[in-house]
């Protein structure tokens, strides 16, 4: 029978539900659209709207090109009109037991990527109890410029994809009880960039009391020896030059040039987060040791093969030697780096050198600085699990980066692959981690092969066709990475 949701800003009809009682609500607003005098300032609280809205089309993506060839934006459209969020929920009308919210951000470098991207479709997650939200959020330069006009304005800049992360949680604890979801018991998580934004929410102060767990998949908010975090004032310098390919001289200027001119002006990765000093006061890693962080139950690790994308000889160091490339990231500490990644195994060498400067370090560093002054539990997994991708498109990849999506949303028919039941088996075991961790804080469960906890048995979880509990590894090698970052920080 058909019903209604009241919401902020209105009246949404309820979507049909699927065979398992599954309705997806998309494109919802949650904040006003950033347009006009309102591009790069804070989300605004949503605009009211009078007739019953419909739920059956996502909402457009934010503006952004083809970076990835995983992310096709021309699905839901692009627009700078993009701050919707997604719900699927299992819960029937008058029920009166609220489900535990799964909030997830997705990936893509902060320049590309939405919530309504097939492999988050949230329908198989929702179908085992809980509720699941998607959302958007600006990207590039329209999400992370800082510009000295802009800092002058309002005490800061840089930081506007993750206000409006901020005003999606706000949003979800004032209504998601109209979906039936529990605001009290709501996971973020989110994978490579949604899972920097993740360790960027447990750091900041404006997202407490939000969220009560926390999910990262490969990615983390701290910084490594190639990475190092960007701070507002180098920040702003990046604006002005950014305003003058626009050929903007003002932020006026700026706020009217047409949307293709400023995506034009941020081409590849473009804009990335800061530390800005509102949204992060400091750096995380600054936050974490004082214990200043949310204190939440943190289920967090990469894939084995993260390097497979971000290996070292490839990219902007093709045809520069191995070693020459580790000098220049290492300097003083290139012949301590060749130890832990010889030039004798170079094919390995680059691919985990790779893999841990962009991927594991940061996250690595994030499990540790929450396990030193945190108290909640820790679950730190890596996903061993190499998905059956053609050939031709990832070679020889393994687990690759983004590789564990499809399996821990249970949604392997995202991509025209052909599966084994050992990844079908997989995707059961993984989802149902994941689900029983935003259920409880705790992935285990009644048949699913035994998670320790990383705080008390410092044990790592293999996520596999069997999954096994393996000693913590690689370690000497991230204790290197960790002093090389703290000697360039000094």
């Amino acid at each position: 029978m058909p019903y209604f949701i009241e919401i902020e800003g209105g009246v949404v009809a309820a979507p049909p539900a699927d065979g398992r009682g599954v309705r997806g609500f998309k494109g919802i607003p949650y904040a006003a659209p950033p347009v006009g005098a309102l591009r790069w300032r804070p989300p605004q609280p949503v605009e009211p709207w009078r007739v019953l809205r419909s739920a059956e089309t996502f909402g457009a993506n934010s503006l952004q090109g083809v970076v990835f060839d995983d992310i096709d934006p021309t699905l839901a459209g692009v627009s700078e009109d993009c701050l919707y969020l997604n719900v699927w929920t299992p819960t029937q009308r008058g029920s009166a037991e609220l489900a535990p919210v799964l909030f997830w951000i997705h990936g893509g470098g902060f320049v590309v990527g939405s919530g309504s991207e097939p492999r988050y479709d949230g329908a198989n997650l929702a179908a085992k109890g809980i509720v699941v939200v998607t959302v958007n959020h600006r990207l590039n330069a329209l999400g992370f410029l800082a510009h000295p006009e802009l800092t002058a304005e309002s005490g800061s800049s840089g930081a506007y994809g993750m206000l409006d992360l901020v005003a999606a949680l706000t949003w979800v604890a004032r209504n998601i009880g109209a979906f039936g979801g529990d605001p009290a018991a709501v996971t973020i998580a989110g994978e490579s960039a949604g899972s920097f934004a993740v360790s960027a929410l447990m750091a900041s102060p404006l997202a407490k009391g939000l969220f009560a767990r926390a999910i990262g998949q490969s990615g983390g908010f701290f910084a490594s020896p190639s990475r190092p975090l960007q701070s507002l004032k180098e920040a702003e310098e990046e604006g002005l030059a950014f305003a003058g390919r626009v050929g903007a001289k003002t932020l006026a200027e700026l706020r009217a040039a047409p949307a293709e001119a400023i995506l034009a002006a941020a081409p590849g990765l473009g804009f990335r987060p800061i530390v800005d000093g509102h949204f992060v006061p400091q750096a995380p890693a600054d936050i974490f040791v004082k214990g200043e962080q949310a204190d939440v139950p943190l289920l967090a690790g990469w894939t084995k093969d993260e390097g497979f994308n971000f290996d070292v000889t490839k990219g902007e160091n093709a045809g520069r030697p191995y070693e020459e490339t580790v000098r220049h990231v290492f300097a003083g500490a290139a012949a301590a780096a060749l130890a832990h990644y010889p030039a004798r195994t170079l094919e390995t060498s680059a691919r985990a050198l790779g893999g841990d400067l962009t991927i594991v370090h940061p996250t690595w560093a994030w499990i540790e600085a929450q396990k030193a002054t945190g108290r909640a539990d820790i679950f730190r997994f890596r996903f061993d699990h190499a998905p059956p991708a053609p050939q031709g498109s990832f070679g020889d990849a393994g687990a690759f980066h983004a590789g564990d999506i499809p399996y821990v949303f249970d949604n392997l028919d995202a991509f025209d692959w052909t599966y084994s039941q050992s990844d079908r088996d997989v995707a059961t075991l993984a989802s149902n981690y994941w689900v029983n961790f935003v259920k409880r804080g705790d992935p285990n469960g009644e048949g699913l092969p035994h998670w320790p906890s990383y705080r008390n048995e410092g044990m790592t979880m293999l996520i596999d066709a069997p999954a096994r509990a393996a000693p913590d590894f690689d370690r000497p090698r991230h204790e290197f990475l960790a002093r090389v970052v703290e000697q360039q920080a000094s």
